[in-house]
Formats: C-alpha cells, sequence, structure tokens
C-alpha cells in the first residue's frame, strides 16, 4: 500500500503540471495571432520573424545558463534539432506572419490548426502512438468547431488564396516540427531543444536583417514592443511549456489541446482590436472545448 501511494502522488503532480504548462501555452500562442495581426502592420513578415527568434533566442539562452542542464546531442538528434528549427522556427514565423497580412486573426488560427490533425495522424503512423478512438473523435469535433470559428470571422478574407496556402503552409511546417521534437526530449532536456532550435531558425532568418533594421527605425514604440513580446512569451515562454508537456504527453492528444487557440485569439481580439465576434464563432469555441475534452478521454 505504501508503495502505490508513493508512486501515485508523483503522477499525479506531473499530469497536473503538464496540463497547466498546456494551458499557458494555448493562451500565449493564441495571444500571437492578435500580436502579429497588430505588429504586422509595421514589420515585414520575414523581419518580424527573425526579430521575433531573436528575443526568444536570447530569453532561452539566459535560461538555460541558469538551469545548467546540457546534454551532448547525437548526429541523429542534431539532424532532428535542424528540421525543428527550420521548419517549425523559421518557415512557420515567416509563413504566418505572411499569411496574417492577407487572412484575418479567426480564419488564421483556424487555419493553422489543421496541424493537429496532421500531428495525430503522423504521431500514429511514425511515432507509434496509434489512434485511439476518443482522440480521433474529439480531433473531428474540435475541428469542427475551428471551421465555424473560421466562417464566421472570415468575412472578404476568405477570397485570399495566397493567405490561406500560406497559412497551410505553417500548419503543415508545424506538425513537422513537433513531430520532430517529440523523440528529442526523451533524452535532452526540454530548454535545449527549444533553445537550439529557436537559435537554428533564427540563423535562418538571417538574410532578412537589413529589413529588420529598416521596420525597427520607421516602426513605432508599440510595434516594437509587440516584437518583444512575440520572442518573449509565445516564443521563449510557451515553447518551453509547450516542450514541458510533449515530454510527458502524447504528440497527437497534445496536439488537440491547441484547438482552444482559436476561440481565445476571438476573445483577445475582440478585448484588444475592438473586433467583436460574431454568435457562430461562440457556438464553435464551445464545440472546440467539447472536442478538447473528449480527447483526454481513455
Amino acid at each position: 500500500m505504501t508503495r502505490t501511494l508513493t508512486a501515485t502522488v508523483p503522477a499525479s503532480r506531473y499530469r497536473w503540471s503538464a496540463f497547466a504548462a498546456v494551458a499557458v501555452t494555448v493562451v500565449a500562442w493564441a495571444s500571437a495571432f492578435v500580436a502579429i495581426r497588430a505588429v504586422g502592420e509595421f514589420y515585414g513578415a520575414g523581419p518580424l520573424a527573425l526579430g521575433r527568434l531573436l528575443v526568444g533566442s536570447l530569453a532561452l539562452g539566459a535560461g538555460l545558463l541558469v538551469s545548467r542542464r546540457w546534454v551532448t546531442p547525437t548526429a541523429r538528434e542534431w539532424g532532428l534539432i535542424a528540421l525543428c528549427g527550420l521548419a517549425w522556427f523559421a518557415v512557420y514565423n515567416v509563413a504566418l506572419n505572411a499569411g496574417e497580412q492577407r487572412v484575418d486573426a479567426g480564419t488564421s488560427a483556424m487555419l493553422v490548426n489543421v496541424g493537429p490533425i496532421l500531428i495525430a495522424l503522423f504521431a500514429g503512423l511514425w511515432l507509434g502512438e496509434g489512434f485511439p478512438r476518443w482522440l480521433v473523435i474529439g480531433a473531428f469535433i474540435a475541428f469542427g468547431g475551428t471551421v465555424l470559428v473560421g466562417l464566421a470571422t472570415a468575412g472578404d478574407a476568405r477570397s485570399d488564396v495566397l493567405g490561406v496556402l500560406l497559412c497551410l503552409v505553417a500548419a503543415l511546417t508545424y506538425a513537422v516540427g513537433v513531430l520532430a521534437q517529440k523523440p528529442l526530449l526523451r533524452r535532452l532536456p526540454g530548454l535545449q531543444v527549444t533553445w537550439l532550435a529557436c537559435t537554428i531558425g533564427a540563423l535562418a532568418c538571417l538574410p532578412f536583417t537589413p529589413g529588420l533594421l529598416t521596420d525597427l527605425v520607421a516602426a513605432p514604440a508599440g510595434a516594437t514592443a509587440g516584437l518583444v513580446y512575440l520572442g518573449a512569451i509565445p516564443t521563449a515562454l510557451a515553447f518551453s511549456t509547450w516542450a514541458y508537456a510533449l515530454a510527458r504527453m502524447d504528440a497527437g492528444r497534445l496536439g488537440v489541446t491547441t484547438y482552444l487557440a482559436p476561440p481565445i485569439a476571438i476573445v483577445m481580439s475582440a478585448v484588444l482590436l475592438g473586433e467583436l465576434p460574431p454568435v457562430l464563432a461562440l457556438v464553435g469555441g464551445a464545440i472546440c472545448l467539447v472536442g478538447v475534452a473528449l480527447s483526454r478521454r481513455r
């Protein structure tokens, strides 16, 4: 009996800490859609990605120095880190920034959240996580909710085919990044993996340096503060809490929880940008919550 209680308490504690990490990640990533929409008026897609990743790399590097945890990656792990950095940090950020210049925040959030469907599918195929019934049911219900959110908030932006395609590219690279990251977290510290991937993404975006310098001079202080926020919170903090949760949960099941981001982004947009969500968007958000809840059943 003593052994059972001793083993159960830490497991429960880890489970709740993973849920808390997921909550921080989802709220921070939801805020990123709103911040990108606001800051993108003054920063180009590439320069904004570079600035965000540089801030994120500095913040993550400081945290890594404090933690003093470092495990030397193998050759295979370096390859996965590079893939994660190029796909999820470099290409994803540039594509999403460019997409949000053509598609509104609600639609972009809905399109990017095709990613968890790809994560669940590829994780079942490549990571051996299988296809639990409630995961599949919850994923499709939550996706239906995001479609409603997107339809309710899209407006005329739905006709911008290029913006839609860019957001779908972001969704694909998001899924690739998660699948590359998951095996790394079995041995490497999450903070180390996140910093390396973020830094690789920043290095890949260095060709946008002239544009970033030009935008920094011309942009107002509020826009630059938004850029710093994107690097510190949705990048450094949220990617760290995501890695923490991903090390303790299945990739497919965790990916579905990001379906909460679109409805949260709509609420934030209403409060911060004065964009009031229509009733259909609220219905879609509720459906997202139902889908996420069902996906957590065992």
